[in-house]
């Protein structure tokens, strides 16, 4: 690979010579030594790839906790290919810590998020995730070894996505081992006995092997073909599962003991077969053929199991060399990279990444899902395509271009006017498929479609989609109305000779909170030109409505002289409504026309207006003597914390105190209760009685008078 002074070369050797003197000293949350930690990853990373800039970053992987700016200096030193492997590894780290330190619900709960950010990783990168694979082997190394504290949400962890994701790639070398070690942190009583049978059937299981497999070189010999046999180590774990799924004994297994046969073309594999099944006896419900039928993560074998003249069960295993390197290393074994000078390094790179995102598909489907769900159906549910940068964009099925230009951007998909897929130009309702690269073209200035929004046309299949498109047009109503609804408004108080009057007062006193508000509906004819006139008059004392007399006694009858007018005893009074004044409050009597004196409480706001306008119509009024048994109406208002048993609380003080309510009125308001009672009281003392004891309540925030 060329280098350039922008695009230094990784040179594994430099970054731990680099890190060694950073990471002295320094410890994981695991308590595992960095550098340890960083050599043991690198070394499994050699054997699976040799890969520099994946070995490098192996070593520089914590580096951003002790280095300022490690983003520009990783850059510098080693490029940006392994400055972004770094970042996408710690971003991945930051899910997985986050996902331990919550409780197990917690943990399911977060698992989606962690498998969504794999998968993004991936799709930027696939050695990201056997980065990150090869850093929790080695995790589970050092608590196996040590036998420290914490090891078993790892494991946990480990087996509920972890493995299953080195599984789905195909990557058998490190799935086994972070399973097996796994299951010896979590359960390690059952992986004992496990490996106690395993230990005791040991030289038993050996003479066979050696015996059975030195009778299968010789047939094949015999038709002249050339194979690689050994006995197949069946790990652990596997044997745990299929004891746990089948409810078998360990002496019931078929595959304890097996054989792997390794030819050189698939015509060889069935001959084998065939030859297999011409000496021996054959269990004939293990046969598969993952040839003809590869499993998801693409792996190819034939197995069967055949019984010796003992009845003793053996699995075989037959394959061509090349879906074995497959079966050991998955994806790592077929891995491209783009390189500085090929000019066809970015559609390789992005071929890649299309080709590996199918096989991806089906995650969920293994991580929490329904075992018995179909794998093909996370790919029936989304669509998944690439910008011409590589990015991958998942969209719902049945998507088309224009979704892809909004789910982009939304300026692109205003602006959108058509598209090319895989390099054709396309209708912009073409229904896009997984792995199609889309390139969205757009004008510079522009606006959506009608057309976009008729379902019958097909050019939105995304609701989020539909609704971009109805909030442009929608904006631009709103705009049309705003404008001229302002200009009608102008133009109105220009007539009615108001232009010096305030906006934002008049919106306030037309029941609006903004301007823009007021001139939209202006612009509807939602105001009148009369309201519009009456609310840019000075506003006017309106007079006192209430016809009747509130004041009442214990009895039936209303009751006379509870209120003494100075001078005049005999008027007719009664009690506003706007304030409910009650004995011992301070009065001032207003002067109605036609209907008697109004009592006000002394520090009414009404009296602001009549005080400055009407101060003829005040008069001196004072509480008569007899007024022990007299029955006064009120408002009280009672602001608390919301909780339960809250309102039953209260009414027992209601009843406590012998107020009768008559009225209640409740919301919620910023996360609070606020209830206005209308009550009847006997006086000031018992209010203050029934307001001492509210207060009291628990989570009672405020209760006072209205």
């Amino acid at each position: 690979m060329e280098t350039t002074e922008n695009n230094p070369a990784a040179d594994p050797g430099l970054a731990r010579s680099l890190v060694e003197p950073l990471y002295s000293g320094r410890t994981l949350s695991t308590g595992e030594p960095t550098l340890t930690h960083a050599d043991g990853v690198a070394g499994i990373l050699r054997g699976i790839r040799n890969d520099p800039e994946l070995i490098a970053a192996a070593y520089l992987f914590s580096v951003p906790k002790v280095v300022q700016n490690s983003d520009e200096w990783i850059t510098k030193s080693f490029g940006p290919t392994v400055a972004g492997l770094v970042k996408e590894h710690g971003k991945m780290n930051e899910v997985s810590k986050r996902a331990r330190s919550e409780s197990p619900e917690a943990r399911a709960a977060m698992q989606p998020e962690a498998l969504r950010r794999m998968f993004l990783a991936m799709c930027i990168d696939l050695r990201v995730v056997l980065l990150k694979l090869a850093s929790r082997l080695q995790t589970l190394r050092w608590f196996t070894s040590t036998e420290s504290e914490g090891a078993k949400e790892f494991g946990e962890e480990t087996l509920a996505v972890f493995a299953p994701l080195a599984n789905r790639l195909g990557i058998w070398q490190i799935k086994w081992e972070l399973e097996d070690l796994s299951l010896r942190i979590t359960r390690p009583d059952e992986y004992r006995h496990i490996a106690n049978e395993l230990d005791e059937s040991r030289e038993e299981r050996l003479e066979f092997m050696y015996n059975t497999v030195n009778k299968v070189k010789s047939l094949l010999a015999e038709h002249g073909i050339e194979a690689d046999i050994s006995g197949r180590p069946k790990h652990i774990y596997s044997i745990w599962k299929k004891m746990q799924r089948k409810h078998l004994r360990f002496d019931q297994l078929f595959d304890v003991r097996a054989l792997r046969i390794i030819v050189g073309t698939v015509e060889q594999c069935y001959e084998v077969l065939s030859i297999v099944q011409e000496h021996f006896t054959i269990i004939s419900k293990e046969y598969d053929d993952y040839i003809a039928n590869p499993k998801p993560n693409g792996y190819q074998s034939l197995h069967t199991v055949f019984t010796d003249s003992q009845g003793r069960p053996i699995e075989i295993q037959i394959r061509t060399r090349a879906m074995h390197e497959f079966a050991e290393l998955g994806v790592a074994a077929h891995w491209r990279y783009k390189e500085a000078g090929n000019s066809n390094g970015a559609s390789e790179a992005e071929e890649q990444r299309v080709a590996w995102l199918r096989q991806l598909l089906a995650w969920r489907t293994e991580v929490g899902g329904d075992p018995h769900q179909d794998a093909h159906a996370v790919e029936d549910d989304h669509v998944y395509c690439l910008t011409p940068q590589g990015r991958v964009v998942e969209l719902p099925q049945g998507a088309t271009p224009v979704d892809f230009a909004y789910l982009v951007h939304t300026q692109l998909g205003h602006r959108c006017r058509g598209a090319r897929v895989d390099g054709a130009m396309v209708p912009l309702n073409t229904k896009l498929k997984t792995g199609q690269t889309v390139e969205i073209i757009a004008g510079k200035t522009g606006q959506p479609s009608r057309d976009w929004l008729n379902p019958e046309l097909g050019y939105a299949a995304s609701a989020r989609t539909r609704n971009k498109v109805r909030q442009w047009f929608n904006a631009q109503q709103q705009q049309e109305l705003l404008n001229e609804g302002r200009e009608r408004l102008d133009k109105e108080l220009a007539r009615l000779g108001k232009t010096a009057v305030k906006l934002d007062d008049l919106a306030k006193r037309l029941g609006f909170d903004k301007v823009d508000d007021l001139c939209i509906a202006f612009a509807k004819e939602e105001i009148t030109l009369t309201a519009l006139a009456q609310a840019v008059q000075p506003p006017k004392p309106e007079p006192e409505k209430e016809p009747e007399i509130v004041v009442k006694g214990g009895s039936s009858e209303k009751k006379k002289g509870k209120v003494l007018v100075v001078g005049m005893d005999s008027l007719l009074t009664q009690l506003a409504r706007c304030c409910h004044p009650v004995p011992p409050d301070e009065i001032v009597g207003y002067v109605t026309r036609g209907r008697g004196v109004t009592i006000h409480r002394a520090d009414c706001p009404n009296m602001k207006n009549m005080v400055e306008q009407d101060h003829d119509r005040l008069i001196e009024v004072s509480w008569g003597s007899t007024i022990d048994d007299a029955i006064y109406p009120a408002d009280v208002l009672i602001v608390a914390a919301d909780r339960p048993g809250l309102m039953k609380d209260v009414s027992e003080v209601f009843q406590r105190e012998k107020v009768h309510v008559t009225g209640i009125n409740s919301m919620m308001m910023k996360g609070d209760q606020h209830m206005r009672f209308s009550v009847e009281v006997r006086g000031g003392d018992a209010m203050r009685q029934l307001l001492r004891g509210l207060r009291e309540l628990p989570g009672v925030l405020s209760a006072r008078r209205l």
